[in-house]
């Protein structure tokens, strides 16, 4: 590494030196092309870019000249207007700045830069990447060209009928025109001509060049002293030396540029996807993956497609919440709850220490309410919940490999992917590669990565112990609430505030509203603590591509919200009421708190509730802040900047810098919160078959939200390169996993739906009903207990007793008082729980064999596209071996021409002897 130590703080891609000899052997790059910091030497001047003054051109994005196109821009602060005190802060800003301009000029980039039109003493530095310099690093990143027109013709009449039907439900064609398909092959300087024959604006795209830009920007150098190099564009602006850098929008979003050769896709990208009065429409994947690269092409396009799956499951689970609905009024169970003659008649016993007996049909509202979603259709429609998720996730692979052939990303190999600038600054060890057998550097030794390892792996359970300190804390306040309230809405005249309400609010209702609106807000502070804790980690591990980087943030994010998220969930649905013995002998934890039972209607209604809060909650606070937030900072920006209001419109480029910048893990955290939602969604849709129509309704508002902010608040987004959906494939599969068990075990478990059908199928009849019935369940259902067995540590002297009570219900299935058992489980008990195991047993073993075969069944790669594939790789194969053909023969031809004259003048010279010696 020339003994040279290497400083950078960046975050985007960079490219591997060691493997470049090894993917591109036959190419040899000019010293000034070469894309690193290793070619720019000490001795490299200082410059400036050429200052000009704006053309009054709002809509052009070319240099003063018109030929150049702006590709890149940066924007700094002007320090020769700065008071003299000031200037001193500034004067190395400036030293650096030029330094590093003069660099990228030295590595082939052209600049220009305009002052400001409003006054505030800002300088806009256009760059160009020109011919030469696109054509060098369009083979370093591996860029994909057009070699021929794809000929291959798969559709059918039927498919053009079902155009006809959906056309209404598409883009304007008129507007956003249908690409011509191509087959493509990474470009190579050598076989230029192997590829289609377009102009030179053309050959390349926007979003080509501007990924070349930043290429070249984030391994330039800003300083040199003696043996330290520092480099980078996003080091710069982490310092203040520039203060953004940003590709330009083609236009404004609702004007069309005046310039001819503009396409206006930012503004057909607003008219056709990102209006609210389109939400209906599909989206225009291959224009948004034009504009903002294939990153952001394939995260809309799996948000679509999830979003389509969510529509087929929102019909079945608004079909199970009606069919609940429609039974709530004719269930026997919720009818002998609020029956006064039999619910009316049960006195049930304290629930705590410090509680009252209560009536059972004073939870005759919940007990309505719990019928809706605790009913047989409930139980179907988990199991069609656990095929759903498998077809979803099979079906996004078929389509997922449709769109990296479409897409050109099919061969984006790990080995192709730059890595990372701060990785190849911290390279200072030897070592051999074991695929390639090269020598490379790399950041540290084997002991060392296994201490960065186990430091992160360390810190993330750290961070997950406290959040479930913190689930144990919202334990503790829902029992002291609890307490609480039982004690005062016993006694209206210390509690007068809540008498209106009395008849509606119980201490278990209020308790589980209040305690899930504060783990809601506990929720969400940790998550912005923890994202910085994870960012650190990552960064401290210091992955060598841009994948890895995120593949690592992911599974830490994930893990963290996953507890985060779905903790108290879990809590609610298998443990809370699981454990508290009976009235006589409670359980206690820590010998001190009784542990908390169920709402007396059960804690399905509770883990619904739960669930009702967290993903209302969530979407409500999202959107506030996609929406609100950015419109609000770049509405304080705007007015902050402005110093002398002119009316000379300002360029396109100036425009761009006054919106909202977006974050490098702005897209991370998109596909966070769709992930943890469809956590939600599968793994507690027992409990609450709304989720997929909450999700779907969610889903259409966040597409046209994130295509709003993305094309009217945020600056132009850095092209990026991607082939998948990365390492959130892999979390959605284990969560299709673990699905199919929580949604079993809520069935089994926390629902009542296996208790009723043991008493239908087996005990409904040795009650004396007759045939098969529901009747009488409810007192088969709860057990006797009798009053004097109470002790004084259960309940105390302050718990008024009913007169003439001496026998009190509770929920379970024990042996009466003044059975030889007593207070022991019976029969009816141990036939529950097997039937809740061989429930488990059979639904886990359906579901996943059903799982296996339809993943085996359905391929991720369509017969079509596998068609595609080896078409695109015989004509890339079959032109490449004509042009090297060619050139061959072109070689040979000037040898086969000499070696004729050398024969005809060797038989010249022979006659000559012959007619010499005659």
């Amino acid at each position: 590494m020339d003994d040279n130590i290497l400083e950078m703080d960046s975050d985007n891609d960079d490219f591997d030196e060691s493997r470049l000899g090894m993917i591109q052997e036959e190419v040899v790059y000019p010293e000034e092309f070469l894309p690193t910091y290793y070619a720019i030497k000490a001795e490299v001047s200082a410059k400036k870019a050429n200052l000009v003054e704006y053309n009054n051109q709002p809509d052009s994005l070319f240099f003063n000249d018109g030929v150049r196109s702006v590709d890149f821009i940066l924007v700094y602060e002007d320090e020769d207007t700065k008071p003299f005190d000031k200037k001193s802060a500034f004067k190395r800003h400036k030293k650096r700045r030029e330094y590093f301009e003069g660099c990228l000029m030295k590595m082939g980039l052209e600049l220009e830069a305009t002052p400001s039109v409003h006054g505030d003493n800002l300088m806009y530095v256009k760059v160009h990447v020109p011919w030469e310099v696109q054509r060098t690093y369009a083979e370093v990143l591996h860029i994909k060209i057009p070699i021929e027109v794809n000929d291959h013709v798969d559709r059918s009449p039927i498919w053009d009928l079902f155009d006809w039907i959906t056309k209404h439900f598409k883009p304007n064609e008129k507007l956003i025109k249908k690409e011509v398909d191509h087959y493509t092959a990474p470009y190579q300087k050598h076989h230029h001509d192997c590829f289609l024959k377009m102009d030179k604006e053309r050959f390349f795209t926007p979003s080509m060049r501007s990924r070349m830009a930043n290429f070249i920007m984030c391994r330039a150098p800003y300083e040199i002293r003696g043996n330290v190099k520092k480099f980078g564009i996003t080091k710069l602006l982490n310092t203040g030396v520039y203060k953004a850098a940003y590709p330009p929008h083609d236009c404004r979003f609702n004007v069309k540029s005046t310039v001819e050769s503009c396409p206006n896709e930012r503004y057909l990208l607003y008219k056709e996807w990102a209006h609210p009065k389109n939400f209906y429409k599909t989206q225009p994947l291959d224009l948004i993956r034009k504009y903002y690269g294939e990153k952001i092409g394939i995260y809309f396009a799996w948000l679509g497609f999830y979003t389509k799956m969510l529509a087929f499951a929102s019909v079945v689970g608004l079909a199970c919440f009606f069919y609940g609905y429609h039974i709530q009024e004719n269930s026997t169970w919720s009818k002998e709850v609020c029956d006064p003659d039999i619910g009316g008649k049960i006195v049930m016993c304290p629930q705590c220490d410090l509680c009252n007996y209560w009536i059972l049909n004073s939870t005759c509202d919940t007990s309505k309410t719990l019928t809706i979603f605790d009913h047989f259709g409930t139980l179907v429609f988990a199991v069609f919940m656990a095929v759903w998720v498998t077809v979803f996730l099979e079906f996004w692979k078929r389509y997922q490999s449709q769109l990296e052939f479409e897409w050109d990303t099919v061969e984006f190999l790990e080995q192709q992917e730059p890595s990372r600038p701060e990785y190849d600054a911290a390279c200072v060890y030897d070592t051999i590669n074991p695929v390639t057998g090269v020598q490379e550097k790399v950041p540290f030794t084997f002991c060392g990565r296994c201490f960065r390892i186990s430091i992160g792996i360390g810190t993330v359970l750290f961070w997950i112990v406290l959040i479930l300190a913190s689930i144990v804390a919202i334990i503790i306040y829902r029992l002291a609430v609890f307490f609480s309230l039982s004690i005062k809405l016993k006694n209206p005249g210390n509690f007068t505030t809540l008498e209106p309400l009395k008849e509606y609010v119980t201490p278990q209702m209020a308790t589980s509203v209040t305690a899930g609106l504060i783990n809601f807000v506990v929720i969400m502070i940790l998550n912005t603590l923890y994202e910085r804790v994870a960012i650190w980690i990552t960064d401290f591990e210091l992955p060598r591509t841009r994948t890895d980087y995120e593949n690592s943030l992911t599974l830490k994010m994930f893990l963290f919200q996953f507890v985060n998220y779905y903790s108290s969930c879990f809590y609610i649905a298998f443990v809370k009421g699981k454990i508290v013995g009976h009235p006589g002998q409670p359980v206690y934890i820590l010998g001190k708190y009784r542990n908390e039972e169920c709402d007396p209607g059960g804690c399905l209604i509770e883990l619904t509730t739960q669930l009702a809060i967290i993903m209302g909650g969530k979407a409500i606070w999202n959107n506030i802040q996609e929406v609100l937030l950015p419109w609000v900072k770049n509405l304080i920006f705007r007015y902050c900047t402005r110093v002398t209001p002119k009316k000379v419109e300002p360029p396109r480029w100036e425009q761009d810098f006054e919106l909202q910048p977006f974050t490098k893990l702005g897209l991370f955290y998109e596909y966070l919160e769709m992930v943890i939602q469809f956590g939600f969604v599968t793994l507690f849709v027992a409990s609450f078959p709304l989720a997929p129509f909450l999700a779907l309704v969610n889903n259409i508002i966040e597409i046209r939200v994130d295509a709003w902010k993305m094309t009217t608040q945020f600056r132009r987004i850095l092209p990026e390169k991607a082939r998948d959906i990365g390492a959130w494939q892999p979390i959605l599969q284990w969560i299709a996993i673990l699905a199919v068990a929580t949604n079993a075990m809520i069935i089994a478990f926390t629902s009542d739906i296996i208790p009723r059908l043991v008493y239908y199928w087996s005990f409904s009849v040795e009650e004396g009903y007759g045939n098969h019935s529901m009747s009488g369940f409810i007192n088969s259902s709860l057990s006797y207990f009798n009053t004097d067995d109470f002790s004084k540590a259960t309940v105390t002297d302050a718990v008024e007793r009913p007169p003439n009570i001496t026998i009190c219900r509770y929920r379970d299935f024990r042996f009466p008082p003044g059975h030889p058992r007593q207070y022991q489980y019976n029969m009816h008990y141990w036939h529950v729980i097997a039937a809740k195991m061989a429930f488990i047993i059979v639904v886990e073993h359906v579901a996943y064999l059903t799982k296996f075969i339809l993943a085996s069944v359905i391929p991720d790669i369509s017969h079509t596209t596998r068609e595609h594939l080896k078409r695109e790789r015989y004509l890339t194969q079959a032109i490449i071996h004509e042009v090297r053909l060619n050139l061959v023969s072109k070689r040979l031809k000037p040898v086969k021409d000499d070696l004729s004259s050398h024969m005809a003048r060797n038989d010249n010279d022979d006659d000559e002897l012959e007619l010499s010696e005659y």
